[in-house]
């Protein structure tokens, strides 16, 4: 049975952070800067670590149980093989919860974990932070009237100093995936894939109902690219993420002129860049997650889109496994069951 969420708005979200890595502190340092939120606690496994986060951000370093019970909301922001368990139990303790993607380390678990935040009446997002980009948000207004026919997206960079090697599909392309999905409103119906570099480069091509997507992620590519081109009837949409800006480009006019009897081509363009309103994509994720716990209303990255995302770039790492670069993989389809 589906519990009745009550509304928060009149009152500041008490907060916290479960898991004081790198991703973990910069949820801190933003929470702490929000009015509508009070940051009370920090948790992690490394309690010098919670202490270091806390002092810099004027809270106090307290075990997870302490922290459930402070909380109206927290943000999960531990390994991907925690995620189940940390996030089941905030959840059953009625604790608004905002995991970082992938929403769990299986398709299974993220369905579990959605099924569980519906009975509860519990907020369960998931941190695909990609859709708070402004420019993503320019975008996604400018798509609706388009008529798309291709999408390409690239996520390329230098390798990251981490002691544990990532998946570069569940690492980044996971993203993409997730934006691609979530600007066309459909899951997709087939895909094909392949990698290289021992996993660090990967490319995917992806059949939504009438739409083509290429994705391509890399871990070893000596220059940082975060892109996005939509090619579409009417015009052709770039999307550079860090520069969080769009150019549209429209209406081609290509023509020969005469000047003092030599013939010359010339071939012009209407190039469009819309306003988009920057900031950082964390705060403007954050606070979309504390109104939604204020108001009680269903958060703008659900958990039916964190398993859609997890079973896409599963299926998309199964087929770099196994290696047959001919292999088609067919979805029924996908989301939180």
């Amino acid at each position: 049975m589906t519990t009745e969420r009550t509304s928060t708005a009149a009152r500041t979200v008490r907060v916290g952070v479960i898991g004081a890595g790198s991703m973990g502190e910069n949820h801190a340092r933003v929470y702490s800067a929000l009015p509508d939120a009070d940051l009370v606690g920090i948790a992690d496994r490394d309690r010098a670590v919670a202490r270091r986060v806390a002092d810099e951000y004027g809270t106090e370093a307290v075990d997870v149980e302490t922290l459930r019970k402070r909380c109206d909301a927290v943000t999960v922001a531990v390994p991907t093989c925690a995620h189940y368990e940390t996030v089941s139990r905030c959840l059953e303790a009625g604790v608004d919860v905002l995991v970082e993607k992938p929403i769990a380390e299986t398709v299974e678990q993220g369905r579990e974990l959605a099924a569980l935040a519906r009975d509860s009446g519990a907020v369960l997002q998931v941190g695909h932070i990609e859709r708070f980009n402004p420019a993503v948000r320019a975008v996604a207004d400018l798509i609706e009237d388009l008529d798309v026919i291709g999408i390409e997206a690239e996520r390329l960079g230098p390798p990251v100093d981490r002691t544990a090697p990532g998946n570069v599909v569940f690492d980044l392309m996971v993203h993409d995936v997730d934006v691609i999905g979530a600007l066309l409103g459909e899951h997709p119906s087939s895909l094909t894939a392949m990698g290289a570099g021992d996993g660090r480069y990967a490319t995917a091509t992806i059949q939504y109902d009438d739409v083509l997507a290429s994705l391509t992620a890399s871990r070893v590519t000596q220059k940082k690219v975060r892109k996005l081109t939509v090619t579409a009837r009417e015009c052709l949409v770039e999307v550079d993420y860090l520069e969080q800006s769009v150019l549209i480009h429209r209406d081609s006019y290509p023509e020969y002129l005469v000047d003092d009897g030599q013939r010359r081509y010339r071939h012009e363009r209407v190039v469009e860049r819309p306003r988009v309103d920057n900031g950082e994509p964390l705060r403007h994720e954050l606070e979309s997650f504390v109104e939604t716990v204020r108001s009680g209303t269903d958060p703008e990255v659900t958990a039916a889109d964190g398993v859609a995302a997890l079973e896409t770039v599963q299926t998309i790492d199964a087929l770099i496994s196994d290696g047959d670069p001919d292999r088609e993989q067919e979805l029924e389809g996908v989301g939180a069951g």
